[in-house]
């Protein structure tokens, strides 16, 4: 019997797909498939599923036809013949996902026409993504080859040309296509019809648009009213105020009224860099005090992805009431504390209730500045990102801040953190940080992250640097701040100056620990060889506490005490007596006014958005006319039977003829006259015997000659086209007379 893994296909995709993901695991996965028959075609599949490049497809080709053999990316070296395409058309049918680079300059550009001449229509029949990073117009023309009708996700990275044929392909896509993610990011404003050419793709449950004119009124109701949006990620560095409401002009607000545009321009936010920058008149309170009302659209939306400054995403986010599960902030580090405190007001006001996500990083711009800061001697700034002022996010589960400079949290940060987000299961503060000797060890101490294991009982993984130092004696002393469900722990470059008491801090903080991480990679910026000894020691030594101390626990549990209840003897029997005691109730009548409080509200109610769609059906008729006529030859045949009447004397002539029987002596001739003259005495006598031998001749000898000369003269008298022989013609056949027969003795 074959073992489980090959007996159920989801448990056998679900391991490939694990081993993939580690580290090497395309070699193991390799090895798995050339090693096992039954695992050869799951294990192809995943191998072949996603690829980063057309170097693998190109490869398939036999080594004779590329330039190279060890670089098949450098093309072909003639074209190839349809028996050269067969590996490609079989492991063409794994793909999944494939990615094109320009800039990596893996693949020629000269090997897609020779691709063009595949025996089939798509030489990648059930791709479903593609990403195109390219930086020509002659690159980006060669995707159209690979835009199969299953193609769902549609991502284009271009680079900062001008590429005349975008709408030729644009739109090409959208007509063969349902796209469910697409993507655009461009530094080139986007084109003047874009939302007319995405406008027929209603199945969009994604859409990235990083590019001038993004933010547009014609893009943002085009993106409100999505019937099946789930994700929206846009750009909002550099932008205005201006340009920022502009997205939400042509929107009807909650209330039924539309909310008018913040400056009047006709603009339509494509060339929204030509506005008036308001940027340096903008006033903290005035964006904190004006509330904006919140706009229609957007029903399924339940990701925001959104780059920029702190107080450009709060003024966007104003505009959303919806309830929002996951949310990507990439802002400009360090932000500014009293726009990062509004911002974290009006995410707890707005999606507090809802939010289960929420992720902060840095823009690229920011790790830049921060990476030519590491790399010089000046002294690094390091600053802080307060949450102390962060509000109730009950439903919140995955807290991560990942933030070049802003890195320093403390006590009353996790204090915060802990009350307001009681059920979070994973949090991380900061996890790649970097603390120098010169610039001090973090300020958060490893016994202060006990908020967090006391009050987040669903906690499953920490990732911050700490200060490791002996534990106070009321950390340890408390049994509430042990965390049952707390298993990973992961510090990074975080001191420690006693490995000991550190292990005996942790085993109480998490009894359960089953990872504990560190950098230890010498050769990674911020190594501190001493910091990483002592938690090796203390990762060696975790396990060996931890046994010690669960065993204490239970034993502690087992020396407990059971209360005794002592059993008390039933009473005594007592006489008793009947009497009859008259109760009368007293009534109070008292009256309480039920007033409800009522609201009205009105809820504007849009019809449904009616599309009418014709399908013209023309079906293909060939008009196929056959000729049925026989061929009819009229052949005349002459039947006529020639006929001729003939009558033939059947009456024997009969001669009495009298033979002497003498032995004559003397010769002589005796003449048969028809005279009928009379002969001699002899032949009278002998006329008898004649009669008998004329008879025998005629019966034996004439009559059988005779009739089948007869029937010869009838049968060659009528086949006038046979020659007659010789003697048989009609006087040939006339009888003759015995009377003209001589006889001669």
């Amino acid at each position: 019997m074959a073992p489980l893994i090959l007996r159920d296909p989801n448990v056998t995709q679900k391991i490939l797909e694990a081993i993939v993901d580690t580290p090497g695991g395309k070699r193991t996965l390799s090895r798995l498939a050339r090693t096992c028959r039954a695992i050869l075609e799951p294990a192809l599949n995943v191998l072949w599923r996603d690829l980063d490049s057309f170097v693998p497809v190109i490869g398939l080709f036999p080594p004779t036809l590329l330039k190279k053999a060890r670089k098949p990316g450098l093309g072909l070296s003639r074209a190839p013949a349809k028996e050269d395409w067969e590996k490609i058309m079989s492991y063409g049918m794994r793909v999944r996902s494939v990615t094109f680079n320009e800039t990596a300059n893996s693949v020629s550009p000269a090997i897609f026409p020779m691709l063009q001449n595949l025996p089939r229509e798509y030489i990648l029949p059930n791709l479903q993504q593609l990403t195109w990073k390219v930086e020509t117009a002659g690159a980006l023309d060669h995707c159209s080859m690979f835009l199969s009708p299953m193609v769902e996700s549609l991502q284009f990275e271009l680079g900062p040309t001008r590429f005349p044929t975008l709408n030729r392909i644009l739109s090409d896509a959208c007509n063969r296509l349902k796209l469910v993610n697409f993507s655009l990011v461009s530094p080139v404003s986007l084109p003047d019809t874009f939302t007319v050419m995405l406008s027929s793709q209603k199945t969009l449950q994604k859409v990235t648009l990083v590019a001038p004119g993004a933010l547009s009124s014609g893009v943002g109701r085009w993106v409100a009213f999505l019937p099946e949006l789930k994700s929206l990620q846009l750009d909002l560095s550099a932008r205005t105020l201006t340009a920022i409401e502009g997205f939400f002009d042509e929107l009807p607000s909650h209330t039924g009224d539309s909310t008018p545009s913040s400056v009047a321009t006709t603009d339509s936010g494509v060339f929204s860099g030509e506005e008036v920058d308001f940027s340096s008149i903008r006033g903290k309170p005035t964006i904190r005090t004006k509330d904006r009302d919140s706009k229609a659209g957007f029903s399924t939306l339940h990701h925001v992805h959104l780059t920029g400054d702190v107080a450009n995403i709060a003024v966007f986010l104003r505009h959303f009431s919806i309830p929002l599960t996951q949310l990507d902030l990439v802002i400009e580090d360090p932000p500014d504390n009293a726009e990062w405190l509004e911002l974290s007001y009006i995410i707890s006001e707005r999606f507090g209730s809802s939010l289960q996500s929420w992720r902060i990083s840095a823009t690229a711009t920011s790790k830049f500045t921060e990476l030519i800061r590491s790399t010089s001697r000046a002294e690094p700034t390091i600053s802080r990102l307060a949450l102390e002022h962060l509000q109730p996010l009950p439903a919140l589960r995955r807290l991560e801040i990942d933030l070049p400079e802003s890195i320093h949290f403390i006590s009353d940060d996790i204090e915060t953190l802990a009350h307001a987000c009681p059920n979070l299961e994973e949090l991380k503060l900061c996890p790649l940080a970097r603390f120098p000797v010169q610039s001090g060890p973090p300020k958060l101490l490893l016994e202060e992250l006990s908020p967090l294991t006391e009050h987040c009982r669903n906690l499953n993984t920490i990732s911050v640097p700490v200060n490791a130092r002996r534990a106070s004696p009321s950390v340890l002393d408390s049994a509430a701040v042990s965390s049952k469900s707390l298993r990973r722990l992961h510090v990074g470059h975080s001191w420690i100056n006693d490995s000991l008491h550190v292990t005996i801090l942790l085993s109480h903080l998490a009894p359960h620990l089953d990872s504990l991480k560190w950098f230890h990679d010498k050769n990674r910026p911020g190594f501190v060889e001493t910091h990483a000894r002592g938690w090796e020691k203390a990762s060696e030594t975790l396990p060996h506490i931890q046994n010690i101390r669960i065993s204490e626990r239970r034993t502690a549990l087992a020396a407990v005490p059971i209360p005794v209840v002592e059993l008390t003897p039933p009473p005594q029997k007592v006489d008793t007596t009947d009497k009859g005691i008259m109760a009368v109730a007293s009534f109070v009548h008292q009256a309480v006014m039920a007033k409800p409080h009522t609201t009205d509200s009105g809820i504007q109610i849009r019809g449904p958005k009616m599309v009418h769609e014709s399908v013209q059906v023309h079906p293909r008729l060939v008009s196929v006319s056959i000729d049925s006529v026989p061929r009819i030859t009229e052949v005349g045949v002459s039947a006529i039977v020639s006929a001729s009447d003939k009558s033939v004397g059947a009456v024997p002539e009969t001669v009495t003829t009298f033979v002497d029987a003498t032995p004559p002596n003397v010769s002589k001739s005796v003449q048969a006259m028809s005279s009928g003259r009379s002969g001699s005495i002899s032949y009278y006598m002998l006329h008898p015997i004649f009669n008998l031998v004329s008879l025998t001749w005629r019966f034996f000898f004439a009559y059988p000659m005779s009739i089948p000369i007869r029937m010869l003269h009838v049968i060659f008298g009528h086949m006038p086209t046979i020659r007659r022989p010789s003697g048989f013609g009609p006087s040939s056949v006339n009888s003759i007379s015995m009377n003209d027969i001589q006889v001669r003795g």
